[in-house]
């Protein structure tokens, strides 16, 4: 992936928020690669919805994730920002790693309050979008599981990735700018960003959408 050119990317559109890093990691034994091996890692971020948003509820299972692409417009902007004033703040982390066995990044995240105390996954829900919401209290752990971090070794939350390979896809098919110009890798990251960043609130700034079209 090309940590370096989306956190520069980012950075360059989405200066109120905190930037991406690459976190390199040493590679596992077990596990025969010429890649350098790491993540990267999106911390201490306040998560900011909108009214609508908090009226709503919703989620996505691994079915509906590929249904999605059809409908969601793109976001023109992130909504999260630097941690604030107030005391009774959420903050999370997110990460994104590549999966060798399915072969797509994946996104991981984890929250707590400002005083480092972790939330509850009920907690977590309120922060959610309202389709994530909707959709989880209605079949619960389809997409969003709990496991033990590649690199960390501490219990996670992800966004499982079935079915990423099958709506990436679909999605590549669907836009003839990214059909004509090829898969790139900077083109798969943002797509790839742009659907997985709207379950857990993280909007792509349009601008990056916009890349090389």
């Amino acid at each position: 992936m090309r940590d370096r050119w989306f956190s520069n990317e980012w950075r360059r559109f989405n200066t109120s928020a905190p930037p991406w890093l690459w976190i390199p990691c040493p590679k596992h034994r077990l596990v025969s690669s010429h890649e350098v091996e790491g993540y990267m890692s999106l911390e201490n971020v306040r998560l900011l919805k909108s009214s609508e948003e908090k009226e709503d509820g919703g989620s996505l299972t691994c079915k509906e994730e590929r249904n999605m692409l059809e409908n969601e417009e793109p976001f023109d902007c992130a909504t999260l920002g630097p941690e604030s004033d107030y005391h009774e703040i959420n903050l999370y982390d997110f990460h994104v790693v590549y999966s060798a066995s399915y072969k797509v990044p994946v996104l991981y995240f984890r929250a707590y309050r400002s005083d480092g105390q972790p939330l509850l996954f009920s907690e977590i829900e309120k922060d959610l979008p309202g389709l994530s919401v909707k959709l989880l209290s209605e079949s619960k752990w389809t997409f969003i599981t709990q496991e033990e971090h590649p690199y960390l070794n501490r219990p996670w939350y992800k966004l499982h990735p079935c079915g990423t390979s099958e709506w990436m896809k679909l999605l590549f098919s669907s836009d003839k700018s990214l059909t004509t110009k090829g898969s790139t890798i900077e083109h798969y990251l943002v797509s790839w960003f742009s659907v997985v960043g709207q379950v857990v609130g993280l909007k792509i700034p349009l601008e990056m959408l916009n890349f090389g079209r």
